[in-house]
């Protein structure tokens, strides 16, 4: 895995409170990692002190899993 996905994963671990097998490029945040919205704008705003990037709130629609989230992170990098 990428150092990109290794950071993400740390991220949603401390955030979500979930386990590291659970953080899988095909996870669903709802389905998969039990997050709900907060869960996410928490998610966000640690992705964003991670990675040194901002991330619009438009920009969030249509990210419904670890891979688009990923994906949307590394187009800002």
């Amino acid at each position: 895995m990428s150092d990109n996905f290794d950071r993400f994963k740390k991220c949603a671990i401390e955030v979500l409170g979930v386990e590291g097998d659970q953080v899988t490029m095909e996870a669903s945040f709802a389905d998969d990692l039990d997050a709900d919205s907060l869960d996410l704008v928490e998610l966000v705003m640690a992705l964003e002190e991670e990675f040194d990037i901002s991330v619009d709130e438009e920009e969030l629609d249509g990210v419904v899993g670890v891979k688009e989230a990923l994906a949307l992170v590394e187009s800002k990098l």
